[in-house]
């Protein structure tokens, strides 16, 4: 179970220099707000933006595998990459821990490759923080909100799902209201509405961001 992951992790063997069109691309949104569901459909639909592989203490499952699902990691081993901030954010969820090593995210960047993350409002605002700290992250990153147009649909997604007890239910309403505010933090904002729309709304950020005056440069005349 405690494989190391960064024995093949390129960030660790190389250096950060990252290509100026490399995007980090934060996904963010309430719980239930879609942002998994449209994180999937762009890494279904676009080969050149990859996700970055989680770290665990959790015991794998019959089916994941190392390195591709998670990184699966003792407590202890977790604990020290903490001490040590290794990771770029880290959060316990019912008794166990999870976080997205900096390593894995800059060794695909310094690939070339767009990276897509799927974070809640918490860990958004602690990647932000770790990157003005880093002008390689900072370069790369574009954050995202998304979100439905009124609390009335996000309340109707959540019932829908019924996965969720009615204390736990108001529990994850009552954080939205406090997740929806926080919309402000980041470079852009799209309405949910269809999950093709959204797809649509996404690509266009991607590709505007590409052609960013910071990203790409001018045939030479």
């Amino acid at each position: 179970m405690t494989n190391d992951p960064t024995s093949a992790d390129p960030a660790k063997t190389v250096d950060e220099s990252i290509p100026p069109s490399a995007l980090l691309i934060m996904l963010s949104a309430p719980s239930g707000g879609g942002k998994t569901t449209l994180k999937d459909q762009i890494l279904a639909t676009h080969p050149e933006v990859v996700g970055a592989v989680t770290c665990t203490t959790r015991s794998p499952r019959p089916e994941e595998r190392e390195g591709i699902d998670y990184y699966f990691l003792d407590p202890g081993d977790f604990l020290k990459r903490v001490q040590a901030g290794e990771f770029l954010e880290h959060a316990t969820v019912y008794g166990n821990s999870y976080g997205i090593l900096k390593s894995e995210v800059l060794g695909k960047l310094h690939q070339g490759k767009d990276v897509i993350l799927n974070v809640d409002v918490q860990g958004a605002a602690t990647i932000c923080a770790r990157a003005r700290e880093d002008a390689h992250l900072q370069h790369a990153l574009v954050t995202v909100f998304l979100t439905p147009a009124n609390f009335e649909t996000l309340e109707t997604r959540l019932k829908h799902r019924g996965t969720d007890s009615p204390e736990e239910l108001e529990r994850r309403l009552s954080l939205a209201r406090h997740e929806i505010a926080q919309w402000k933090n980041f470079h852009y904002l799209i309405i949910s509405t269809t999950i093709p729309e959204d797809v649509r709304r996404m690509e266009a950020i991607i590709e505007a961001e590409r052609m960013c005056q910071t990203r790409s440069k001018a045939p030479v005349c």
